[in-house]
């Protein structure tokens, strides 16, 4: 529930909002149906966790993807949470290609269609071939990482410093409060 007043504070449109909720339904109906049908306790409480949190880690994970710049994240990934630089830089690219990847994916289907093959968007042929296309980039971009310097494991220095400020430290406890205090109170 907090996730999503996050969300809805931070002006996220309805059509996303929509998304969000129902993207994950399938899995959580999933984790409901095989807890609850399945399970030898056939426990109705453990599958209601289970399912509503599916939607708990879909909207924290909204709440820090869309209402950040994805590179200030990675920069604050890095250097306030020491997080691998292989692995915030590593995310950011992937961040990056997911428009080259839907243009790649429009650019095999229009081929196809070229030849009189139809690749429908279920179509395995479509994305193994948007698999190869990715890895060709990523093998690229390696290549541009080393050639720019970039060395793993070896002290870096910051064009910009992202500082986590009290005010950041006040909100993050604040927020810890009012979830928990409501769970450590009641019977």
């Amino acid at each position: 529930m907090c996730g999503l007043i996050y969300l809805i504070v931070h002006k996220i449109s309805i059509k996303a909002l929509l998304f969000l909720a129902v993207v994950p339904l399938l899995p959580a109906l999933g984790l409901f149906v095989t807890i609850y049908f399945y399970s030898p306790g056939q426990d109705l409480h453990f599958a209601l966790v289970l399912f509503t949190r599916m939607y708990v880690y879909v909207t924290v994970g909204a709440g820090f993807t869309m209402t950040s710049n994805p590179l200030a994240l990675a920069l604050s990934l890095e250097q306030n949470w020491h997080l691998p630089s292989k692995f915030a830089y590593g995310s950011l690219a992937a961040f990056n290609m997911l428009p080259k990847i839907k243009t790649a994916i429009f650019t095999i289907r229009t081929a196809g269609l070229m030849r009189g093959i139809v690749l429908s968007w279920w179509s395995p042929q479509l994305y193994f071939k948007a698999i190869l296309v990715a890895l060709n980039w990523s093998e690229n971009l390696a290549q541009a990482m080393i050639s720019h310097g970039f060395v793993e494991d070896q002290p870096r220095t910051f064009y910009h410093q992202i500082k986590i400020t009290m005010s950041d430290y006040s909100w993050l406890i604040g927020i810890l409060l009012v979830i928990q205090l409501p769970i450590w109170l009641l019977p």
